[in-house]
This record gives structure tokens, C-alpha cells and sequence, in this order.
């Protein structure tokens, strides 16, 4: 009955965006339907999984299929819960975000197809944890690549779009092979597509090996590990904002997702397994933070910070395998609730951002950082959720990043008790700091967002008048930002959820959990209740001063009124930072203007552009030269000489002539 009622809230989100297809280019209603269907059927599907964690049993469903190898059959465990709740939350709550932010009574046929494509991609996310069968796997997850390429093709008319789908395109392929492979060696390990149980295979031989890296690069493509990323910046800002807030909240963790059901699998893992994925998520976390810095895109800005978060999770992920490599519970249950949750933290909170981005873009036309300023003022709902969403990417109380970056922590400070081999497993302590200064670089990178965004003035007149958003775009961003503080200010509800999937993760992970002595969450609850009561004694004071001591300008040196050249720009507030970092950043400059040094100097403008460090230095650069080369070789031998030609058949017969002889012999 359980697993019925999951399938049919995706088969709802499946046909959610018919109507918004079918109904007309400039009806309301069919939009108004589709969001619906959409926001119904992921209700559907979180009450499902919730009644199946609560339940004591797994719900599970099998069932024949006419594809070789294929086999229907999926398993409700509490990983696969823990993908699927924030999955069906933002895409329903996404649903209804994009009814004010892409209308059909502006966009026309672009708003139908995107709706139609929306539930495409949403479905097949909501799907894929649940799968156990690596034919549909595979299957649906080359619909969820699809889907996602079509919707990065929405405003196909633009250039750069069209780009940043090729990219992702090209990308998202050849991770798929990759899993092809990983697929077909899995298969031959255990004589079936079916997923192996937990712990049943042996991690120690070259099999186990390949399907490690296999499944790193296949899942990891998607995840957006560094560097691996290249699809991920531009593909999250040429997309709309509902669609790059479903990716990167949602779609990338299906990277994340596999490759914690492939280490699920293995017992006795290497320890070698854990390092590599500890060393991958600080350079995730460290460059992601980095290049967010130098962004003045705000949606680019956004999409480097989910390659950092990612690389968060994989710290996590890290540890919790150094713990079952060592046999340390304490590690794994830490290290790996940790990643989990940060897992569901990181889905709330960047679709929060990505879709108070959304909100800015939609009021000024512009997703560039240094044309805004002051908007807190006109849009101060939007202000209030970015800020609520900057607090928690950062990881600060008492919002739920906190949460699970402290799990984090703790994991990484418990591996210096660890048994066995302890000098080798000590040394993942040396990850915290690494972490501790991520989290700092995100704080200044936030800082700079907000201060330039919505504080100070315009530094450009803006095409149109400020307003605030509707009340269908600004309803989701409030559920989720109450979600982000109840998970903040009251931890213990997500334990449960926790518990199960650690349960579920493998025979390492049996018996670990989160106890008070292990996680003592109500350190949290009361300083996070105190922090809150504290910030909202601040605002009523605040308020009073407001009402009964008149506010006036401040003197500004004999300024009456300071001129948009005065104020912050982005690329003046990370400077410092930025130039600390140089040698990978290696930004652009361009400063243009004259030289003048009269009385009155001439006019200077200034430019900065940050390529990244894998695509545009190193992958581009690499296939212009690879193109240049053929080209040279095609030219070589395309000559247009009819004796070259007959040279090339009399030498290729002379070569067959040879192997034949060779061979017979």
C-alpha cells in the first residue's frame, strides 16, 4: 500500500505539466493546474515516505520486466528517505514558485514546455533513490539528464544558454558511460542487476576497485565534485531560477546519493576509499568557496557554492568510511549523519537562495551584483529570506547549517580517539581547519552579497520600479525558510530519520546511532532558542528607537549625498581575499579609460572576469588545440595529389598483406 502511494505520487509529477502544455499559450489555468498536480503529488509522496519511516518494516516492490536484465524494483529504506524528502519539497514548492516567477502570460509556449519538462525531471529525481535495479537505474537516470538539458534550453534564443546545455550535455554523457561501466562490472560481481545488500561484497579486489572509481567519476560528474564541475556554473545560472534551485538543491545530490549506495555495498573498506574522498571534498569545499568570491553573477555566485557544500557533504562522506575502515561507530555515525543531513540542509537553504535570486533578477532584469543596492527597502521579504539563507550556508546558529556541519566537526575531532591505526587515522583531524576556514570565506563571501545587494544605494539606475515579489513566489521561500529554523532550533526531529538511514547504509553503519552523549542536541535547541530571543529583543528595540528619535542622514566629509561611484562594488569588497588566491583564480583585468594627470583626471572604468580553472583553462585551451592539430593533419593529408592517394591504398594493402602473413605463421 505504502510503495502504491509513492508510485503514484510520481506518476502525478510525471503528468503534472500537461495541462500547462495542452490548455493554451495565455490561459492561466492550465499553469495554475500543473502546479497543483505538481505540489499534490509531492505531498502525496512525503506522506508515503513518512508513514514508511515510521513504519517497522521496508515497503518494497518487485516486479517483472521484458528489457534483459531489467527488473522493476524499488525499496522505501531510510537512505533512499532521506534523498527523497527535500526532493519532493522543493520540486511541489518549486511548482508553485514559478507561477510568479515564469508565467505563461509572459513567456508564452516556453512556460508550457517548461512546466511539461519540470515534472519530467522532478519525477525521474523522485524516483531514482527508491530504484534497486541498475537497468532502471540507468534508465531513469538518462530521462533525469534529459530533462535537465531541456530545461537549462528554456530561453534557448541566448547564446551563452545554449552553451551552457552543450556543456552539460557532454558532460552528463560521459559520466553515464562511466556508469555503464560501473554497472557491468558490478553485475558480473554479483550475477545480477539487482543492487547488492549492504556489506555483501568484498571491497579488497581489483573488481571492488574499478567499480570505486567508476562510480566516483560517473556520480561524481553529476555531484559537481571539483574538478569535475564544469557543467555545474553555467548551467545553474543560464536556467530559471525554480529549475537552477531544483538541480542544485536537489538533482546534484542524486551524485551524492550514488555513490553512498555504491559504498554501501562493500565490507571492510580500504582506508584508501575514505582518504581519497576526504582530500576530494576540501578541494570541492576550498576552490568552490574561492571562486564564489570573485563572482559578480549572483546565480554563478550561488552555483560555486554548491560545488563547496558538496565538498562538505564529501567530508562527511570521508569520515564515516575512515570509521568503517578502522572500525570506529562513533566516526561513522558522526560522519556520515552529518553528510546526510547537510544533504537535506543544503537542498532548503540554496533553494531558498536560488529562489530569492530569482526574485531579484525578476525585479531589476539584471543578474549582475554591482547593479544592485538597496533593495532591502523596497523587497524586504526577499532580504529577510536571503539573509536567512546566507546565515545557514554558512553554517552559523541557529539555523540548520549549523547542524550539520557540526556533526561534521565532531566527527573529524573523534578521529583523534581512533584504535588500530591511530597516527593514520588522526590525521583526518588536520580536515577541520580546512573546514573552519570554508566556513569563513563562505561568511565573507555572504557578506559581500547582502552588503552590495541590499544595503547602501543603486549603483545603477534601474530599468523599471522596484516592487516585491508576489505572494506565489515569496509563500515557498517562507516554508522553507521555517524549515531551516525548526531543524536549527530543534535537531532531535530529524534523528530518527538519521538513525534509519544509518541503519540502512551497510552492516558497518548497524548499531551506530545518534545518542545524547555522542550529538548533545540540546546544547543546541537552547542556544539556539536563546540566540533567537536575543536577535528579536535587538529588532524591538530597534523598532522603539525608530519610533521616538528621528533618523537623519550622517555627515559624509561635506557629501550632502554620495554618488553611486561611492559605493561598494563586488569586486571592491572580496579584493583582499580574492588576491590571496590569485594563483588559481587568475583573474582577468581590464582597465580601460584615459591617462590623464591634469587637474581633472579622465575617465577610468575597470573590469573584472574570473574564468574557471578547468573549463575555460584547461578543457577549452586542450580541444582548441586538439581541433588545431587535425586540422593540420587533415591538411597534410587531403592534398589533392592523386599519386598520394595511391600511395595511401598501396600501403594499407602492403600493411594487410603483412598481417595476414603474421597471423598464418
Amino acid at each position: 500500500m505504502i510503495i502504491t502511494t509513492y508510485l503514484t505520487s510520481i506518476l502525478i509529477i510525471l503528468v503534472s505539466g500537461v495541462p500547462a502544455l495542452a490548455w493554451g499559450r495565455r490561459s492561466a489555468r492550465g499553469e495554475q493546474l500543473s502546479a497543483g498536480l505538481m505540489a499534490g503529488g509531492a505531498l502525496l509522496g512525503i506522506v508515503a515516505v513518512c508513514i514508511a519511516l515510521a513504519g517497522g518494516s521496508v515497503p518494497e516492490l518487485a516486479a517483472a520486466w521484458a528489457l534483459p536484465g531489467g527488473h522493476i524494483r524499488f525499496r522505501l529504506d531510510g537512505l533512499a528517505a532521506v534523498f527523497l524528502l527535500p526532493a519532493l519539497l522543493i520540486s511541489g514548492l518549486g511548482a508553485i514558485y514559478g507561477l510568479g516567477y515564469f508565467p505563461h502570460r509572459r513567456h508564452l509556449a516556453a512556460a508550457g514546455r517548461l512546466r511539461f519538462l519540470y515534472g519530467i525531471l522532478a519525477a525521474s529525481i523522485a524516483a531514482l533513490p527508491a530504484c534497486r535495479n541498475g537497468v532502471l537505474f540507468l534508465v531513469i537516470w538518462e530521462v533525469m539528464a534529459i530533462g535537465g538539458f531541456l530545461l537549462i534550453l528554456t530561453e534557448q534564443q541566448m547564446e551563452e544558454v545554449r552553451r551552457a546545455a552543450f556543456v552539460y550535455l557532454v558532460s552528463t554523457h560521459a559520466g553515464t558511460l562511466a556508469l555503464y561501466a560501473f554497472f557491468i562490472l558490478l553485475t558480473g560481481s554479483t550475477g545480477s542487476f539487482d543492487f547488492p545488500g549492504p556489506g555483501t561484497l568484498d571491497a579488497g579486489t581489483p573488481t571492488a576497485t574499478a567499480v570505486f572509481l567508476l562510480a566516483l567519476f560517473g556520480f561524481g560528474v553529476k555531484a559537481g565534485i571539483m574538478p569535475l564541475h564544469i557543467w555545474l556554473p553555467q548551467a545553474h545560472a543560464a536556467a530559471p531560477s525554480h529549475i537552477s534551485a531544483l538541480m542544485s538543491g536537489v538533482m546534484i545530490k542524486m551524485g551524492i546519493y550514488g555513490i553512498v549506495r555504491m559504498t554501501s555495498f562493500f565490507a571492510d573498506i580500504p582506508p584508501w576509499w575514505g582518504w581519497t574522498i576526504l582530500i576530494l571534498g576540501i578541494v570541492s569545499g576550498v576552490m568552490g568557496v574561492v571562486f564564489a568570491l570573485a563572482q559578480h553573477d549572483i546565480k554563478r555566485l550561488l552555483a560555486y557554492h554548491s560545488v563547496e557544500n558538496i565538498g562538505i557533504i564529501l567530508i562527511g562522506l570521508g569520515v564515516a568510511l575512515l570509521g568503517r575502515s578502522f572500525d570506529q561507530p562513533s566516526l561513522v555515525a558522526l560522519g556520515m549523519a552529518g553528510a546526510l543531513l547537510h544533504v537535506v540542509n543544503h537542498g532548503l537553504f540554496k533553494s531558498l537562495l536560488f529562489f530569492s535570486a530569482g526574485n531579484l533578477i525578476n525585479a531589476t532584469g539584471t543578474r549582475q551584483i554591482d547593479s544592485y543596492g538597496g533593495l532591502l527597502k523596497r523587497m524586504p521579504l526577499t532580504g529577510v529570506c536571503f539573509l536567512g539563507g546566507a546565515v545557514a550556508i554558512c553554517g552559523l546558529p541557529p539555523l540548520n547549517g549549523f547542524v550539520s556541519e557540526w556533526l561534521i566537526y565532531l566527527g573529524l575531532l573523534h578521529s583523534q580517539g581512533g584504535s588500530g591505526s591511530p597516527l593514520a587515522l588522526s590525521m583526518a583531524v588536520m580536515a577541520a581547519p580546512m573546514l573552519a576556514m570554508v566556513g569563513a570565506l563562505a561568511v565573507a563571501c555572504f557578506v559581500k552579497v547582502f552588503g552590495v545587494t541590499f544595503l547602501g544605494e543603486a549603483r545603477k539606475p534601474l530599468p523599471q520600479p522596484i516592487v516585491e515579489a508576489s505572494p506565489t513566489m515569496l509563500a515557498p521561500m517562507l516554508i522553507i525558510l521555517s524549515c531551516c529554523v525548526i531543524i536549527g532550533i530543534a535537531p532531535t526531529v530529524v534523528v530518527p530519520v538519521l538513525n534509519r538511514a544509518l541503519s540502512a547504509w551497510g552492516a558497518g553503519a548497524a548499531g551506530c546511532s545518534l545518542p545524547g552523549t555522542l550529538a548533545p542536541f540540546g546544547w543546541i535547541t537552547a542556544g539556539g532558542m536563546m540566540l533567537l530571543i536575543v536577535v528579536a529583543g535587538l529588532i524591538l528595540i530597534r523598532h522603539w528607537r525608530k519610533a521616538v528619535v528621528p533618523l537623519t542622514a550622517t555627515w559624509g566629509c561635506g557629501f550632502h549625498q554620495p554618488s553611486a561611484r561611492m559605493q561598494y562594488t563586488a569586486a571592491s569588497f572580496a579584493g583582499m581575499l580574492t588576491d590571496m588566491f590569485h594563483w588559481s583564480l587568475r583573474t582577468e583585468i581590464k582597465d580601460e579609460g584615459e591617462q590623464s594627470f591634469g587637474l581633472f583626471p579622465g575617465v577610468r572604468r575597470y573590469a573584472d572576469h574570473t574564468p574557471d580553472l578547468v573549463l575555460d583553462r584547461m578543457l577549452y585551451p586542450a580541444c582548441r588545440l586538439v581541433n588545431n592539430l587535425a586540422g593540420r593533419i587533415h591538411v597534410f593529408l587531403q592534398h589533392g595529389v592523386v599519386g598520394g592517394y595511391l600511395l595511401y591504398i598501396a600501403g594499407t594493402l602492403f600493411l594487410l598483406l603483412a598481417l595476414v602473413t603474421c597471423s598464418s605463421t
